[in-house]
């Protein structure tokens, strides 16, 4: 298949919509064929062992099954798979994840054109990219601590409104070792409050959003 002139794509997004502007577009190149979609990170395996595509563009955020879960057992039953991961979201620790799982691009929706065609002929030739924004965001970040586990869980429970006695009793630990995992936070992420916390932890992909 990576001999083929035309490079073969699956496309995996939960929204309709841009998947017909990305058939459209893939439609009016000689040298690309559309040859599956999918709604879902099952729907992205199942389509990628029936269809074994050359590039595979790959949405982070999707119901039942989410487009990092996918890239990962894709990646684990076929090792040379090409994965492009194309969001609306960006954030360091988003990208970081993303790169890890085996994704060979990350480029933002908003730059869907000429910018999406250059980058599938790239990967497809065996080179990675990255988006202008998704590189600075890497180099931002770069030398920034990073949240332990207990504390991106006390940060995600935060964000979901939670008090720290009730987080506290969630996790089965003290308020006052709350207090300390949420001043360590409020220190690493360079945050005035919890509130602004949750906010730069949605930003930097420290913690899951809607895509």
């Amino acid at each position: 298949m990576r001999d083929s002139p035309v490079i073969r794509v699956l496309t995996v997004d939960d929204h309709p919509l841009f998947r017909i502007g990305v058939a459209a577009l893939l439609a009016s190149q000689p040298d690309m064929q559309l040859v599956g979609e999918g709604g879902n990170g099952r729907e992205a395996i199942r389509q990628f062992r029936t269809h074994r595509p050359d590039v595979t563009l790959m949405d982070l955020q999707m119901p039942e099954m989410n487009g990092l879960e996918a890239t990962i057992a894709i990646r684990a039953e076929f090792p040379d798979a090409r994965i492009i991961v194309l969001t609306t979201y960006v954030g360091d620790v988003q990208v970081l994840r993303a790169l890890q799982a085996g994704a060979r691009a990350y480029l933002l929706k908003t730059l869907v054109d000429q910018e999406l065609l250059e980058t599938i002929r790239s990967v497809h030739s065996g080179r990675k990219a990255l988006s202008a924004e998704a590189s600075y965001q890497l180099a931002e970040h770069a030398t920034d601590e990073s949240l332990t586990p207990a504390e991106v869980e006390v940060l995600r429970l935060i964000a979901a409104g939670n008090a720290n006695k009730q987080i506290a009793d969630r996790l089965a630990v003290t308020e006052d070792t709350i207090k300390s995992r949420v001043k360590n936070i409020l220190s690493k992420l360079g945050a005035n409050d919890r509130t602004h916390a949750a906010i730069i932890g949605v930003k930097r992909g420290i913690i899951g959003t809607d895509d």
